[in-house]
């Protein structure tokens, strides 16, 4: 599952360098590759937008400090992997640091919207990863099929699906997901 830490650095350097491209929205590195991920549609916002308004808002009872934030890399090095999560819960203080990427001790919850393009990425590689790094919950919400799974410790074992409409629990946060829209 991991990959040699002097591969890893050069595929970042790699990374590091490439033009910016329209329409490529994200670049992750995964088994051993660079991955250049296509820009979200505005449904996909859209769900991130909502969740993490509904999160921000019960963060400060459930987790002073922390946020839930679209903008961050994730990486862990030893697994030679650098994610971009479309919504991470992770103390608003790591944004403070010289770092490149938040790491996985610090983050709570990765919440990724399915995208049209390449959902086997969402359902397969991610729920490996994400589980390998140690994060708590993983919400998979997929605007294709209006469903979701949340995904939680240990190894991601305990998966409930829901259905948009319903309202989840995910960790110690309630959710409503009737807001959430389905692609067109």
């Amino acid at each position: 599952m991991s990959i040699d830490p002097a591969v890893y650095a050069r595929l970042l350097e790699i990374a590091d360098q490439l033009p910016k491209v329209p329409g490529i929205g994200k670049i992750e590195i995964a088994d051993g590759q660079i991955v250049m991920m296509m820009s979200p549609v505005k449904r996909h916002e859209l769900a991130v937008l909502r969740l993490s308004r509904q999160l921000n808002a019960q963060l400060p009872t459930t987790h002073p400090g922390h946020i839930a934030y679209h903008g961050a890399d994730l990486q862990d090095a030893g697994l030679g992997r650098l994610r971009n999560p479309d919504l991470m819960v992770f103390p608003e203080a790591t944004l403070e640091g010289e770092q490149r990427a938040v790491l996985p001790h610090e983050v709570l919850l990765v919440v990724e919207i399915v995208s049209k393009s390449n959902p086997e990425n969402d359902y397969h590689d991610k729920v490996r990863d994400y589980s390998a790094m140690g994060i708590p919950f993983y919400l998979l919400v997929d605007p294709r099929t209006g469903t979701g799974v949340v995904h939680s410790e240990p190894g991601y074992e305990s998966r409930e699906k829901f259905a948009f409409g319903d309202t989840i629990a995910v960790g110690p946060w309630t959710l409503d997901t009737g807001s959430l829209l389905t692609y067109a």
